[in-house]
């Protein structure tokens, strides 16, 4: 059974950081395409960040306009798990961000929720004024 565990989150006031991770098990972590997504109450849920594997040893990030410059997701196969260092937050990040995988060498963009197979719970992050 995949499960994906976030944890990290809490409450930060305004420039300061976070590191978000997500633990994975049940899958092989080094065959998985990994994102970060977040919801804010009253919105949908929202692309973060993304790191695809293209060849090798090399992955492909892509990041929302939103945290580009201030946001790094980043991974380690050998411990399975996904971060997200979050820095220079803000207010406007302020969310329940969850860790979502999908299988690596699939079609898409990796940007949108329903090209993913597996979601964590997530974890709550507030950033205060």
């Amino acid at each position: 059974q995949v499960q994906l565990v976030e944890s990290g989150g809490g409450l930060v006031q305004a420039g300061g950081s976070l590191r978000l991770s997500c633990a994975a098990s049940g899958l092989t972590f080094s065959s998985y395409d990994m994102g970060w997504f977040r919801q804010s109450p009253g919105k949908e849920r929202e692309f973060v960040a993304a790191i695809r594997w293209i060849g090798g040893s090399t992955y492909y990030r892509h990041y929302a306009d939103s945290v580009k410059g201030r946001f790094t997701i980043s991974r380690d196969n050998a411990k399975n798990t996904v971060y997200l260092q979050m820095n220079s937050l803000k207010p406007e990040d302020t969310a329940v961000y969850y860790c979502a995988a999908r299988r690596s060498g699939g079609r898409g963009t990796n940007l949108h929720l329903y090209e993913y197979d597996y979601w964590g719970q997530g974890t709550q992050v507030t950033v205060s004024s």
